[in-house]
């Protein structure tokens, strides 16, 4: 569990970590319950932006990458926040309220959105814009029993829905937003539970079965099933189409920020690079230059050791080069091209 939110105050004045035994399955265990049972994530350490009043969803409709004019209380989205040249600055998660937007961020994103997001208010927007990060714990379910987990603790079964739709359920008392995804391709929900309440929301989870993961495991998933990174993926050297995040781009919204570029880039087949991932025979440096013979083909972005002790990572790689079953050279590392789940790439020969 990580530090902040052991570090918690509970309504008791007691701390998170005073409140509960802090233990985790090993990896095999939680690995095991994400095939066939629960596994629990904190990521409390994730950014939540609360957007409010009337402009609140023309304002991010024309800030990111999806289309949020059609989006109704109870349904959201994935979008891209990105800059005039389409650079990625973040892969958020969008919750429309029927006052305000919820936004999940990642860990390292939260401020720097907060401060774009001042840049482009004008005076007559009618947009507030705060970090509610503090307020809230975000829980993340994981495996097939997830939706079955809430629907016991609840006595409410979540109907199937959209990716992001979301409502507000109560767990033993205690008032939480359940929202459809785990934020990885595997099946799950995440919960977005008001701090005071984090310790026993919990426990509850963990007292019901759900198995407690660290965040090296979901950083190995996150690596496995492709989900792209600030500061690795998500950088200003790449924008969102070779990110393989077409799933979240509008191309019928019109005008936002990077929307020419991105439209240009659709329009003209110009991606020229694409991110896959890549099964290696041994542990490669980040940033070593991927090659096809003498060929530089690409760039490593991510590498982790899996729980069958292979290796596995993230890589940009020419889309002249080829793609997945392309053989390859990471630095003196072995390396085979293949696809991850949680990625779209449109054929751009087509």
């Amino acid at each position: 569990m990580n530090q902040e939110l052991q570090n918690i105050q509970t309504s008791n004045g007691a701390t998170f970590q005073d409140s509960i035994p802090v233990s985790f399955g090993n990896n095999t265990q939680a690995i095991e319950a994400i095939k066939q049972g629960v596994a629990l994530c904190d990521r409390s350490h994730w950014g939540l932006i609360n957007i409010s009043d009337d402009d609140r969803l023309r304002f991010l409709h024309n800030q990111s990458t999806n289309n949020f004019n059609i989006l109704k209380p109870g349904e959201g989205c994935e979008t891209v926040f990105v800059t005039p040249t389409a650079r990625t600055i973040d892969l958020a998660t969008a919750y429309v309220t029927e006052d305000a937007v919820l936004l999940l961020v990642s860990p390292t994103r939260c401020q720097q959105l907060i401060e774009w997001f001042d840049r482009y208010l004008f005076p007559m927007d009618r947009v507030a814009v705060k970090d509610i990060s503090s307020e809230y714990a975000i829980f993340s379910l994981m495996g097939p029993e997830s939706k079955n987990s809430i629907a016991k603790l609840s006595g409410i079964t979540p109907p199937d829905a959209p990716h992001a739709s979301h409502q507000l359920i109560s767990l033993k008392d205690v008032e939480v937003r359940f929202t459809v995804g785990s934020g990885l391709a595997t099946e799950g929900c995440t919960l977005i539970v008001p701090v005071n309440n984090a310790a026993k929301v919990w426990q509850i989870l963990t007292e019901t079965g759900a198995v407690p993961m660290g965040d090296r495991l979901w950083q190995q998933l996150r690596i496995e099933q492709g989900r792209p990174a600030p500061d690795y993926e998500l950088t200003d050297d790449y924008n969102p189409l070779e990110a393989g995040l077409w799933n979240t781009i509008s191309f019928e919204k019109g005008c936002y920020i990077g929307q020419e570029t991105i439209a240009r880039l659709n329009t003209y087949k110009g991606v020229k690079q694409r991110l896959w991932g890549i099964r290696l025979n041994g542990m490669a440096e980040l940033g070593n230059v991927v090659k096809v013979g003498d060929e530089k083909v690409g760039k490593l972005t991510s590498c982790t050791e899996t729980t069958n002790e292979d290796y596995f990572g993230l890589v940009y790689i020419k889309t002249k080069a080829g793609g997945v079953g392309l053989k390859v050279q990471v630095g003196n590392v072995e390396g085979e091209v293949v696809e991850v789940p949680f990625l779209t790439h449109q054929d751009i020969d087509s």
